[in-house]
C-alpha cells in the first residue's frame, strides 16, 4: 500500500534530504504539505521542491494526511505534536524522525494516538543511497507499516529494527556521514594539488571507499588482518588520537540520548 499523501512538521535539512531523495527517485507523493514557522525555511525548501505545499502553521491540514513526518529535533517533538492532537484521521501514521523521543512518549503527546512508527534517517538518503532502521509502535497495523516503508524505500535500505537500538544508529549511521566528510573532502583537495583532474580524483576516492567498507566488512579477514593489507600508514602516528577522540565522544553522545 502506497502512501500519496504526505505531512511534515519542520521544513530544515531533513524533510529537505527526504524530499530531495523522493525528487531523484521519480517517486514524489501527490500532495505534500509542509508546516514551518520559520519563513527563511519555508523559502528554501519552495525553491527546491516548487510543488510542495507551505504553510506555517496547520494541523488541520497535517491531520489529513495519510503520513505525518516529525521533523524537528528531540526537544521541540513534543511541542510539535501537540496542535495536531485531535486532528489525525483515523488511519493516518505519525513518523517520528527524531532520537530520544520514544513511541510511548509520542503517543502521550498526541493524547494516545497509537498509529505512531519512529524512523533515524541519514542524509545519503538525498542521493537514495540513505540507510534508514524504522521501528513501529505496537498498534500500527501491516497497512500502515506498508505505508511507511513505501516512503522509506526510494531512500535506500530501511530494516525494522527494536525500538531501543534506534539511538545506537542515530550515532553510527545518521550522524556516521560526518565523521567521513571531511576527511574526504581534504583527499579531494590533496588529490587536486598533486594534479589530478576532479573528476578523476572523485572517480578513484568513491572506488576506493566503497572497496575499503566491502574489504573490512566481506572478506572475511579479521580486522587486524584487514588492516594489516597496506605496509604503508600515513596516518598510523595518529590514530591512537583519533580512536580516543571516537570512544569519548560517541560514547558521550549515545549515554544522552539514551538519558
Amino acid at each position: 500500500m502506497v502512501a500519496h499523501t504526505v505531512g511534515f512538521i519542520g521544513g530544515g535539512r531533513i524533510a529537505r534530504i527526504i524530499l530531495g531523495g523522493w525528487q531523484r527517485a521519480g517517486l514524489t507523493p501527490a500532495e505534500v504539505v509542509v508546516s514551518e514557522p520559520n519563513a527563511d525555511a519555508l523559502g528554501k525548501l519552495k525553491r527546491q521542491h516548487a510543488t510542495v505545499r507551505t504553510t506555517p502553521d496547520a494541523p488541520w491540514l497535517l491531520g489529513q494526511m495519510e503520513v505525518v513526518f516529525v521533523a524537528v529535533h528531540p526537544p521541540a517533538v513534543a511541542d510539535a505534536l501537540k496542535p495536531l492532537a485531535g486532528h489525525l484521521r483515523a488511519d493516518t501514521v505519525v513518523v517520528s524522525l527524531a532520537p530520544k523521543v520514544s513511541i510511548a512518549r509520542l503517543a502521550a503527546a498526541l493524547d494516545g494516538f497509537s498509529r505512531i512508527a519512529r524512523t533515524i534517517p541519514n542524509a545519503p538518503s538525498l542521493v537514495c543511497a540513505g540507510f534508514n532502521p524504522v521501528s513501529f509502535g505496537p498498534h500500527l497495523d501491516e497497512a500502515g507499516r506498508e505505508k511507511v516503508l513505501s516512503l522509506l524505500r526510494p531512500l535506500g535500505a530501511c530494516p525494522e529494527v527494536p525500538e531501543d537500538h534506534l539511538e545506537a544508529y542515530a550515532v553510527l549511521t545518521a550522524m556516521g556521514p560526518t565523521y567521513l566528510w571531511f576527511q574526504l573532502q581534504k583527499l579531494r583537495e590533496l588529490g587536486q594539488s598533486f594534479g589530478l583532474p576532479p573528476a578523476d580524483v572523485d572517480a578513484g576516492l568513491a572506488a576506493m571507499v566503497t572497496g575499503a567498507a566491502q574489504t573490512i566488512f566481506a572478506s572475511g579477514l579479521a580486522a587486524e588482518e584487514v588492516m594489516d593489507l597496506v605496509p604503508v600508514k600515513p596516518m598510523q602516528d595518529d590514530e591512537e588520537v583519533i580512536r580516543t577522540a571516537y570512544n569519548n565522544r560517541l560514547t558521550g553522545i549515545y549515554q544522552k540520548l539514551k538519558g
